[in-house]
């Protein structure tokens, strides 16, 4: 298109450069608020995904000086699913089980296929018992007395860090109450 010419002697498929920009610029006013619609649909659509991916909610936990982001099941339903399924666990991160009243419990790994360390932790935030744990084992873990609480990590996350029986968790009183 040639945008030299003159307007009286412009060609029948030559633009007029205002005329172009006119038209532009009101085509452009409606195209804005539709892309600012769309990325807030998009926004929307995303949010909802990644919070269908993972629906638990990690908390720090503290022991002696080493940091943990522990999912919570706090609920029947979580505590029976605990980890099961999951292909791998990362390096600090855990689950911790929250049960209504501290009582003897015991775990099993039915469909679990990540090797795990259980610490059964009491009323007070001091670790009972350690166990190691076998994927899919249908073998019994059982705390040596009325637990709390356990938290399942990596297997042999507590012994690569020194941490036993009669250690504290820090963080406990900060999770969701045990349904």
């Amino acid at each position: 298109m040639d945008w030299t010419k003159s307007r009286g002697s412009r060609q029948t498929d030559a633009i007029d450069p205002p005329e172009l920009c006119f038209t532009c610029r009101n085509s452009m006013r409606y195209l804005e608020p539709c892309s600012h619609f769309a990325k807030i649909a998009i926004l929307i659509v995303a949010t909802t995904l990644l919070a269908h991916a993972d629906p638990l909610i990690t908390y720090p936990l503290r022991i002696k000086k080493h940091e943990i982001r522990a999912e919570v099941a706090n609920t029947e339903q979580g505590r029976l699913r605990g980890l099961m399924f999951r292909d791998k666990l990362a390096e600090n991160s855990g689950m911790i089980f929250l049960y209504p009243r501290a009582e003897a419990s015991a775990m099993w790994m039915k469909n679990t296929r990540i090797a795990l360390s259980v610490a059964f932790i009491d009323a007070s935030g001091r670790i009972l018992n350690i166990a190691e744990m076998e994927p899919f084992s249908l073998d019994a873990h059982a705390s040596s007395g009325a637990a709390a609480y356990a938290l399942e990590m990596n297997r042999g996350w507590f012994s690569r860090r020194g941490i036993k029986a009669g250690d504290r968790v820090e963080g406990l009183k900060d999770l969701p109450p045990a349904q």
